[in-house]
């Protein structure tokens, strides 16, 4: 019986869905012959006999592997420790939540997850002092572009602020030292984090956490982390120190006390620029204010000079890049930067685009990684705050049609990381019982899945397979959100079931 850990030599009788399907002929299944780590070869089932160790699929539909290209790893692993605040209708709901929370084993009291921009009360410091009293208390906003403390907290961190409220860069460095937690105790959780993610048929994942990450994740394999491939990010403040370590995205990032099983999932990801700031934070960079305050246009963080010199140093250190943008006036300034220093790489996000953008996104050749269930989970906010914008809002068949490569992603923990929600929001815009959210923007199952995975079942591919319960190509949006996985394998070793 094949199980976690176990090198399979032939996945059997399985039909294969999405890219590489050319070999499922009159739907009759397959066997799929693997060879250190790719496929070598694909015949129908039976007709060649079985090689190596066998994990028979019984009918289960393969998939390749699929990535999650946004992730914020160590918060998404610590989420599970902390309060979970998106159900929280108001402010007050939420310091009541905090109130009856009982604090980390550090004496904090840490929740994630809310969402204010709807609530019809603000965040005060007052009512949060009420609600905690003198133990220090953080609330992080879903989007991470804004926390909220109580005074106990901010005394601590050696902040001030009339309302509690931190954005933006101060908003960031509070996640920073959250997250920042005892080795052990992230690499738990990291570890924990990466079997569920496995569980979903996750073969790879792009980390963005806001840390220096080429010494953590040689620790975390070195202690046996082999759940899926990682690229990890660069941040602007390590830039110097990443090209002179000789760091280069795409180059594998291993020791030689890196165990077999670990060898080659590793690898040197881009720089991580963040442009612009969020929706949820109302700071999203856009070309319209934003109603009821006229004077918010959102913030550029990064300037477009400053922007421009950074992707230029990068490509010159040969690293990829990876811009954050989220309104359109930061996708219009990002797209600039792309054109004069010739960098190659993401924008993240790109949840608001010019109509003229869009095809300047596609002839500068650049992939958008975006994050579908942002779209589902924002509509009511996009009625609110961007009612007045007049670009392209969450555009996916917009940008593929434009010729952009699409990349999906969760974002994680701002949504949860399961590729399968992401393909559903694709194909369905909507996770309710509402009409689609502008329809025109949906994809095919095909397409969908094609923007999860980064490679194909096809003969010299990688072996990273996933098996799935449920037709993906003929499964109905509540389906494909509730995808049975089989087993997950990277490189033909079993991460997950079987």
């Amino acid at each position: 019986m094949s199980g976690v850990g176990s090198r399979i030599g032939t996945v059997a009788n399985v039909r294969i869905a999405g890219p590489g399907s050319e070999f499922l002929i009159d739907d009759e299944p397959v066997d799929i012959f693997l060879d250190d780590g790719l496929i070598a070869d694909i015949a129908p089932a039976g007709a060649l006999g079985p090689s190596g160790e066998v994990l028979d699929g019984h009918g289960a539909w393969a998939v390749p592997g699929l990535w999650d290209n946004h992730v914020h790893t160590v918060q998404w692993a610590l989420a599970t420790e902390r309060v979970a605040l998106g159900g929280a209708s108001s402010a007050a709901e939420a310091a009541s939540i905090m109130a009856a929370a009982a604090p980390l084993p550090d004496g904090r009291k840490v929740g994630s997850g809310f969402r204010d921009a709807l609530w019809p009360d603000a965040p005060e410091l007052a009512l949060l002092d009420r609600a905690t009293g003198t133990v220090p208390t953080y609330l992080i906003n879903a989007d991470v572009h804004s926390t909220w403390l109580n005074s106990a907290a901010l005394r601590l961190e050696g902040f001030s602020s009339p309302d509690g409220m931190l954005r933006e860069q101060d908003a960031f460095e509070i996640s920073r030292r959250l997250n920042a937690v005892e080795p052990l105790r992230a690499d738990i959780a990291v570890r924990a984090a990466g079997e569920r993610a496995a569980s979903r048929g996750v073969v790879g994942l792009v980390d963005f956490d806001m840390a220096w990450n080429a010494e953590a994740w040689s620790r975390r394999v070195a202690a046996g982390f082999a759940a899926h491939r990682v690229e990890f990010a660069i941040y602007p403040s390590d830039l110097t120190r990443a090209i002179a370590e000789g760091l280069r995205s795409g180059e594998p990032h291993e020791h030689s006390e890196t165990p077999e099983a670990a060898r080659g999932l590793i690898s040197v990801g881009p720089l991580k620029v963040i442009s612009d700031g969020s929706l949820g934070t109302r700071t999203a960079a856009c070309s319209h204010p934003y109603p009821g305050d006229p004077e918010n246009f959102g913030v550029l963080t990064v300037p477009p000079a400053e922007l421009t010199e950074l992707l230029t140093a990068a490509t010159g250190g040969g690293l990829g890049v990876a811009v954050h943008a989220i309104g359109d006036r930061a996708v219009t300034a990002a797209l600039d930067a792309f054109t004069l220093s010739g960098a190659a790489g993401t924008i993240e996000h790109a949840q608001l685009v010019r109509h003229a953008d869009l095809a300047r996104f596609g002839r500068l050749g650049l992939i958008a990684s975006v994050q579908p269930q942002h779209a589902l989970d924002d509509r009511d906010l996009v009625g609110t705050h961007w009612a007045g914008q007049t670009s392209v809002g969450y555009p996916l068949r917009a940008l593929r049609d434009a010729g952009v490569e699409l990349r999906f992603g969760s974002d994680a923990p701002v949504a949860p990381l399961d590729p399968w929600q992401a393909i559903a929001a694709a194909v369905t815009r909507t996770d309710d019982d509402r009409a689609a959210w502008h329809p025109e923007e949906r994809l095919t199952r095909a397409q969908a899945l094609q923007a999860s995975v980064r490679t194909a079942l096809r003969p010299g591919q990688l072996a990273d397979i996933a098996l799935c319960g449920v037709d993906p190509l003929q499964a109905s949006g509540a389906d494909l959100r509730a995808m049975p996985v089989i087993a997950t394998l990277v490189a033909g070793r079993v991460t997950h079931g079987a």
